[in-house]
């Protein structure tokens, strides 16, 4: 998403600053292409090496450095960027902004752009609830530039409160969201991913390999592209994308809850999750000991079938479903994808190298309902969230 996107991240005097060179890490890795301005202040504590030789660009400082003005000038990085980024910004480079002052480089830069301007400011809870900052803020909202609230927690002059920069990751997501086109604005995307856990004794489940990772690509994406997202999920080892309304369940029947009791507020419904499909008929209230036989038989039972129900309630809803399969791929998903009452299912051969569970990359076929198949090469588990996205997008 950000690959070859011209960011500026502009950095000013905080000891936040630091987090800054974490941010710029993000970027590059993500294929950004990233110029940095940093005021006077903020060399006070970070080098402008350290920024130089992550970006692999000269850092800018000086609004007169004629060479650095000869290069490329304050004009053309406003004019050249696709977006600005201020992280931290200072409760002083946010008043200058609001009140039209232009007097170092950066802040000149920021006057001269059309492209979206990004604040995360970092200061003194008291600084932060300051009415002078906050009519600044406000200001700045009302005329079209973004904000990131601070965190909460102890700051670095000893307060405790709001103030906090927000976490790089944090950060990084709401400029995928500013760069991405925003069509699926107005839409409620439910999604479901990970695993369930069907307890045999407080100690031991029954549970699947799935990871999750296709399901929380789905949400973030969808958040980036203008959803509200609700994100029930399985446990996992994953951290909750921005901006989604998150609900945790273990079991299948804890997960149909959460999603019935959701469904009425989707427009879109995103089925990942690898539900388990039988749970044992009871559950021992102590762990099961080891016994002389050789042998221990388990009576499992059915679980409901969400998909199902879901498909029999479906409405307007676009309802879309996955198969992992591991023979019969099409065959499989193809009857799947018709006694659910599915608009699409996303079948994937969980036996191909790359499609599997635990990767960062799937294989997947697209099955509509109307008998179209569309066939993806191997790519990362976000990318193939974008292209099913981009398929919802399209047919609502």
């Amino acid at each position: 998403m950000l690959k070859d996107k011209r960011i500026v991240l502009g950095v000013t005097g905080g000891i936040a600053a630091y987090k800054a060179v974490e941010l710029l890490r993000l970027f590059v890795k993500a294929g950004a292409r990233v110029q940095v301005i940093m005021t006077d202040a903020a060399q006070e504590f970070v080098t402008p090496l350290t920024f130089q030789t992550l970006s692999g660009n000269p850092v800018h400082t000086g609004l007169f450095n004629l060479l650095q003005e000869m290069e490329i000038g304050h004009i053309s990085l406003a004019d050249r960027a696709d977006l600005l980024v201020i992280a931290p910004a200072t409760a002083n480079v946010i008043g200058k902004v609001s009140c039209g002052i232009a007097d170092d480089l950066l802040t000149t830069t920021i006057m001269a752009t059309r492209a979206p301007v990004l604040f995360a400011p970092a200061m003194n809870v008291n600084m932060w609830e300051n009415p002078l900052y906050r009519q600044n803020e406000e200001k700045l909202k009302g005329l079209g530039y973004h904000f990131l609230e601070p965190a909460s927690g102890f700051l670095a002059c000893g307060w405790e409160g709001q103030g906090k920069l927000p976490e790089p990751g944090a950060i990084f997501q709401e400029c995928l969201r500013l760069l991405t086109p925003q069509d699926l604005i107005g839409e409620t995307v439910l999604v479901t991913a990970g695993p369930t856990r069907e307890e045999l004794d407080p100690v031991r489940y029954l549970s699947n390999r799935s990871s999750g990772k296709m399901g929380y690509a789905i949400a973030r994406a969808a958040v980036n592209r203008g959803a509200k997202v609700i994100l029930v999920s399985g446990p996992t080892a994953l951290t909750p994308p921005c901006g989604v309304e998150f609900l945790g369940a273990t079991s299948a029947a804890q997960m149909r809850e959460a999603v019935l009791g959701k469904a009425g507020e989707a427009t879109v419904i995103v089925k990942a999750a690898a539900v388990a499909d039988y749970r044992p008929a009871t559950r021992a209230a102590q762990k099961i000991k080891k016994e002389g036989s050789r042998e221990m038989t388990l009576v499992l039972e059915k679980n409901p079938d969400i998909l199902a129900e879901l498909g029999e309630i479906k409405g307007a809803r676009y309802l879309v479903g996955f198969a992992a399969e591991t023979a019969d791929l099409l065959a499989n998903a193809g009857k799947k994808l018709k006694s659910k009452n599915l608009d699409l299912i996303v079948a994937n051969d969980v036996t191909e190298e790359g499609a599997g569970f635990d990767v960062d990359t799937n294989i997947v076929r697209f099955l509509f309902a109307d008998g179209t198949v569309q066939e993806l090469p191997r790519m990362s588990k976000e990318e193939v969230a974008g292209r099913l996205l981009d398929v919802i997008a399209a047919r609502r």
